[in-house]
């Protein structure tokens, strides 16, 4: 996708702004507008079979030709996927596409190291993956205001030492159920 969006671009040189000589080189795009574009390939992407094309070659296997063969090899080998789901259009070569379901996070799974969402500590007020909503999965969560202890109104004293209170107040905690 960079090798796809770069993009040109030309400085004239000359006397008074005229353009006697010109130099233009590539450039790459911005990031962000990479960011968005493979966001929008990975929320489209399509889950995918693999087709079996016979048996599998041998390290040992030489053809002539082979480095044609590879590049025409290459050139197909998005036509190796199949959509999982008949009712959808084969993916191009541009397209993203996965051969399994991710597991659900959500939930612990002690056999695939997943630790789940349950008892972690989210934002309320936010609408990105450390808000309630998104990282309680749904479920309901709980809310509790606790007493703080911090260290606050430090301040250095000649040589080495750094002094501080102690400062107590009231925090409100949002934990997933």
């Amino acid at each position: 996708h960079v090798k796809d969006n770069m993009r040109k671009e030309c400085k004239c040189h000359g006397m008074s702004g005229s353009c006697t000589v010109k130099t233009c080189w590539w450039r790459l795009p911005y990031f962000r507008r990479v960011g968005d574009a493979l966001k929008d390939r990975f929320d489209g992407a399509s889950r995918v079979l693999v087709k079996n094309l016979g048996s599998p070659r041998t390290p040992n296997d030489r053809r002539p030709n082979r480095r044609r063969k590879s590049r025409r090899r290459r050139r197909k080998s998005f036509r190796l996927f199949r959509p999982y789901n008949p009712d959808h259009k084969p993916p191009s070569k541009k397209d993203l596409v996965y051969l399994e379901e991710s597991p659900d996070f959500c939930v612990r799974n002690q056999q695939l190291g997943i630790i789940g969402t349950r008892g972690r500590e989210c934002n309320k007020t936010s609408i990105g993956v450390d808000g309630c909503d998104l990282m309680c999965c749904g479920r309901e969560y709980h809310t509790q205001v606790v007493e703080v202890e911090e260290r606050c109104s430090c301040t250095f004293q000649w040589c080495c030492v750094v002094k501080c209170k102690t400062c107590k107040y009231m925090k409100t905690i949002h934990t997933c159920s």
